[in-house]
């Protein structure tokens, strides 16, 4: 009997943990699920301005998420009011006025594609909010999701560095850099995703609920993120991390834990990055494989022994905090060294720069001047940039502004401060971004994208602080701000339960500290177009504002209805269906540019063997985007190849109609003329394109032999010279 009551006690006990295994990996399936989606659209997507790789990103993305609103849509349980509609509905707004700007674009192929990437960011943040509505539960794998997400990439970029002939292909063994770029192929945007992932760090290892062990996991976490954003030598990602970090510090009331993950992440960081940039093998650019092979080994086995110890430490720390709690008194000595730290470090800043030759105010001018100077030069790729002040990004903002200042209304059209700033740039520096939210949207939607953007900031910050309340206060509401006679933001009284910061309150309040983050570097930085980090911050802003106020009766999300066609709503199918039907629409649109693309690429493939054929293709290039002066540029040159001149004039002439303000239509035009003896009509196009561009190239034709044509590209070179001398007023 004893034999058996054993055997069933094992038994039993064996059964016990299988359920807690089987519970285990059911509540971490969904923030697998929000890892892997965000991971599979970071390697697939990359850097987001590859055209190829980004349009099935998309589509999938929009369809998916379309296909997900409208199952929401019918399936929600009904009785709770639907927040966050106002964000959404304005980042709808917002994608539709980038596709009402094809009108007056001066890139409308551009301004479409724009248009396209933001609908799937729409679909998103939409689907987000309906989420937060149906399953408010969920905040957990959103948060670990995009932390899970987070540590996976950046150990792939460090793994790049750590075997670059194995890992990371072109960023790998062909990787000319020392900065890690990869897998966005942009230093700067993995830099940001470690910020964000920092942020996440701090609330995993701070929290008090949560298994022990994958809390402690944060310590080693948060080391492995904080060397990879100082090996990206990115100081915009940098500067956000230390916002979003004051900021958790500020509203969640975890501070000692926090800091203890930060700190101690930051020892273990130092350490390498230490190392590393003792390195010239690591630091510098263009070093030999081998070296490179040879130091990244020795840094992968340095990062081994410090992510170990980390994962020690935090152990130990979460041992000795569950065992023994710091009394009263400790937490107040502790509270009040965390408050004087910043205090000391900024006196001491002031007291170094009060002695420095130019002296305090001296330095403080010296450093906005270098900073807002728009002919300061590019600092070295190098560990040195992490503190170097000086920067391009105010070039490229004054170029904006000036851009701005021409077409303040709506603008040049979305995606197109890229072919307008040529005009207003002073330097031959090529840059497709504003590296900057705010004045690429001036540049390119001007006073109206401006309106937009800010009606979106504002009402995602009243939905947001309603169902976080930092600092312990309530958003009255719209009325009493626009009345005047009550105030709209008053501190919640002492027995008011919002009061109390549950474990979803403190992850929502990091939430919003992850979506803080990366706005800040957006203010920066054009991230805004990488989908990875762009996804994930839409993910966790979405989900903030649809949750609602905590104290609400939360949505049954597991009391989902089982429909028969009777208990249909009518109107909810209705808008189920049509969601779906935009969904596929858009999805559609989506793929024009990059199939329009592909039939080019194709007819120019054909035109040597198959003219007729070439023709026909280059047809429905254009048929698949019209917008695209590309495609018609392409045409023009299948109907060269198959001897059609006076077409091939004509589709020339038809592509300078469609972007007139683009001067590469206005230089193929003129390169055209030139090639079949036309030199006045030529020089009048070519003029035209050294207006747009002052710094364009000379015309590529063989005209040696032709002393008038030879005359006619003296004429556009010096034309050039004058054009990049004056200012560009020389040939207007």
């Amino acid at each position: 009997m004893a034999a058996e009551a054993a055997d069933s006690r094992v038994a039993w006990s064996a059964d016990l943990d299988r359920t807690r295994l089987a519970g285990l990996a059911l509540a971490t399936l969904p923030t697998l699920l929000v890892a892997g989606a965000l991971c599979a659209i970071t390697f697939l997507a990359g850097g987001g301005l590859n055209l190829s790789a980004r349009t099935p990103v998309e589509m999938v993305l929009t369809l998916v998420c379309g296909v997900g609103i409208a199952v929401a849509i019918v399936l929600a349980p009904p009785g709770r009011p639907l927040y966050g509609l106002w964000p959404a509905g304005l980042l709808l707004g917002l994608a539709g006025l980038s596709a009402l700007s094809v009108i007056w674009s001066v890139q409308p192929d551009g301004s479409w594609q724009d248009a396209g990437r933001l609908f799937a960011y729409s679909a998103l943040f939409a689907l987000a909010v309906l989420l937060a509505r149906a399953l408010p539960a969920g905040w957990s794998a959103i948060l670990g999701g995009v932390l899970l997400a987070a540590v996976i990439v950046c150990g792939y970029a460090l793994l790049t560095k750590i075997f670059p002939n194995a890992v990371g292909g072109e960023h790998g063994a062909g990787h000319t850099y020392a900065r890690l770029q990869a897998p966005y192929g942009y230093w700067n945007a993995i830099g940001l995703a470690a910020a964000m992932g920092a942020i996440g760090c701090m609330w995993l290892g701070a929290r008090r609920a949560g298994h022990a062990l994958l809390n402690a996991l944060a310590y080693p976490a948060m080391g492995l993120l904080l060397v990879t954003l100082m090996l990206a030598y990115s100081r915009g990602a940098l500067a956000a991390l230390v916002l979003g970090t004051a900021l958790w510090l500020c509203i969640v009331p975890l501070r000692l834990r926090g800091v203890a993950v930060l700190g101690a992440g930051a020892l273990g960081a130092a350490v390498v990055v230490g190392w590393d940039f003792s390195q010239h093998a690591l630091t510098a650019d263009d070093m030999p494989l081998a070296e490179r092979m040879s130091a990244g080994h020795q840094l992968g086995v340095l990062l081994a022994a410090v992510l170990v110890l980390l994962t020690l430490v935090g152990v130990a720390i979460g041992f000795f905090t569950n065992r023994r709690a710091l009394s009263p008194q400790m937490r107040k000595r502790a509270g009040t060294a965390l408050l004087a730290l910043p205090v000391i470090v900024v006196i001491a800043l002031l007291g170094a720069l009060t002695v420095s030759h130019r002296g305090l105010f001296g330095s403080i001018s010296h450093t906005v001047g270098t900073l807002t100077n728009p002919n300061a030069t590019l600092p070295a790729n190098g560990p040195g940039r992490l503190t170097a002040i000086g920067s391009v990004r105010a070039r490229y903002w004054n170029e904006a502004l000036e851009i701005f200042k021409d077409h303040p209304l709506a603008g040049v059209g979305a995606e197109g401060y890229e072919t307008a700033r040529l005009r207003y740039r002073t330097a031959p520096i090529d840059v497709g971004q504003a590296h900057g939210f705010v004045v690429q949207t001036l540049a390119d939607l001007g006073l109206l994208g401006l309106l937009l953007v800010l009606a979106l900031f504002f009402t995602w910050l009243a939905a947001a602080g309603r169902a976080t309340h930092p600092l312990n206060r309530r958003w009255r509401g719209w009325p009493q701000l626009l009345t005047g006679k009550r105030p709209a933001w008053l501190a919640l009284p002492a027995g008011d339960p919002a009061r109390a910061y549950s474990a979803e309150r403190v992850g929502l309040l990091s939430i919003v500290c992850v979506t803080v983050t990366f706005g800040v570097h957006s203010f920066v930085d054009w991230t805004w177009y990488v989908p990875g980090v762009a996804c994930a911050a839409l993910l966790c802003a979405g989900w903030v504002a649809g949750r609602g106020p905590l104290t609400a009766p939360p949505a049954a999300g597991r009391r989902w209805r089982t429909l028969t066609l009777r208990d249909l709503d009518p109107l909810r199918g209705a808008i189920a269906a049509a969601v779906v039907v935009c969904a596929l629409l858009a999805a559609w649109a989506q793929w024009q540019p990059q199939h329009s693309v592909d039939a080019a690429d194709e007819a120019l493939a054909l035109v040597a063997r198959s003219p007729t054929v070439a023709l026909a293709t280059a047809h429905t290039a254009i048929g698949r985007d019209p917008l695209s002066a590309e495609a018609l540029l392409t045409l023009a040159a299948v109907q060269e190849g198959a001897g059609q001149q006076a077409a091939a004039a004509a589709t020339y002439e038809r592509a300078v109609h469609l972007q007139p303000a683009n001067f590469h239509t206005w230089q193929a035009l003129g390169e055209y003329d030139l090639q079949h003896g036309q030199p006045q009509a030529a020089l009048q196009a070519l003029r035209a394109a050294v207006y747009l561009n002052p710094e364009a190239v000379a015309p590529r034709v063989e005209i040696a032999d032709n002393a008038e044509l030879l005359s006619i590209q003296n004429s556009y070179l010096q034309a050039l010279r004058d054009t990049a001398g004056g200012g560009g007023t020389a040939v207007r």
